[in-house]
């Protein structure tokens, strides 16, 4: 029996919940990662099974929860090769025959499954639809909540179960300067979190993030792994990277990082650079124009002084920053990074 459902599959009471994964060991978006968050202990089950070359299309990967209250079972579908790809609608024929194995063999009598390979996937739902309703004939007993395609939880709202992490000084310093940077009820875009990290790096602190050119300014990928696990901790908001983040502190986050600072002059040294490097730029807009203009004197360190060779670069980064980036506002940002000394070879 087949029921249609919409809403948190995470929430549903099905014995058998029904993941859907890569075949390359990452849960970094969507479901999966909330799934992540929610069931760390299956990761880290997920993560061994590709170690150990496991994964594959059309072959369930089944963690068997040792929990009294539901679910029973994680049972993670690959609906993709790579996470970089698309879903293959023969990946998901061969999926649900493996499935509908799986089910049998585990004696489950109740599963909820989400629009496999639908959303980040590519595939259209009413195909999908028609392929899961077609393989579960063969299986009346069974009650299938079946959850349509849908937006995700707001990003404060996702489910988070993993262990509090420690507190590191980076980690201390990003949070701290979060809460200089914003207001009370005022909620950071990821935008605004990539460019703080972004100058307490440039300013000598060591966090080891790989920052690259990207469309809007200097991005890095592997900050989004430091906020995954800040997040429901010291943090709200980041959310499963399907909605835009809104990003706000915890309650006790800067008491926490306060107290792992105290008498570390060099690491409050630093949060006053950004401070001095930020004022008068703290907006997205600002930071965004910032830090670009930062990223293209330090990658081309010839034009130093040139200013209208800086507007040139700028403006040919994409035709986005060449639309909203008037030539006063990067000067003004140029004169302010050179007056503090931010551009010296």
């Amino acid at each position: 029996m087949i029921i249609l459902k919409q809403g948190n599959l995470l929430e549903d009471d099905a014995e058998a919940l029904v993941n859907t994964v890569n075949c390359v060991g990452v849960m970094g978006k969507g479901i999966a990662l909330q799934f992540k968050q929610a069931y760390p202990e299956m990761f880290s089950e997920y993560e061994k099974a590709y170690r150990r070359g496991e994964l594959q299309p059309g072959k369930m990967h089944v963690f068997i929860r040792d929990s009294f209250f539901p679910p029973k079972y994680i049972i993670n579908f690959p609906t993709k090769r790579h996470w970089k790809n698309k879903s293959r609608i023969e990946d998901i024929e061969l999926g649900l025959a493996d499935l509908v194995k799986v089910i049998e063999k585990l004696g489950i009598r109740s599963i909820a499954i989400p629009p496999l390979g639908c959303g980040n996937g590519g595939l259209d739902w009413e195909e999908v639809r028609r392929k899961i309703e077609a393989v579960f004939e063969s299986l009346p007993n069974i009650e299938v909540y079946l959850y349509e395609p849908a937006e995700s939880p707001a990003p404060d709202q996702v489910m988070i179960r993993t262990n509090p992490p420690k507190m590191t000084r980076a980690r201390a310093l990003l949070l701290m300067l979060m809460n200089d940077y914003s207001i009370p009820g005022y909620k950071l875009s990821l935008l605004e979190v990539q460019k703080l990290a972004y100058f307490l790096q440039a300013v000598g602190e060591p966090l080891k993030l790989r920052f690259e050119k990207s469309k809007y300014g200097p991005y890095a990928e592997n900050l989004n792994h430091v906020l995954i696990r800040l997040d429901g901790h010291f943090i709200r908001g980041f959310g499963d990277r399907s909605r835009e983040a809104e990003i706000y502190l915890m309650p006790s986050a800067v008491q926490k990082a306060e107290q792992y600072l105290q008498g570390d002059s060099e690491a409050y040294g630093r949060l006053r650079k950004v401070r001095d490097i930020i004022q008068g730029f703290e907006t997205p807009y600002g930071l965004e124009l910032l830090s670009t203009v930062h990223w293209v004197v330090k990658e081309n360190t010839n034009i130093q002084d040139d200013i209208q060779l800086i507007v040139e670069k700028v403006h040919s980064w994409n035709e986005r920053k060449r639309r909203i980036f008037k030539k006063e506002h990067i000067q003004k940002a140029w004169w302010h990074l050179k007056e503090i000394g931010m551009l010296e070879k």
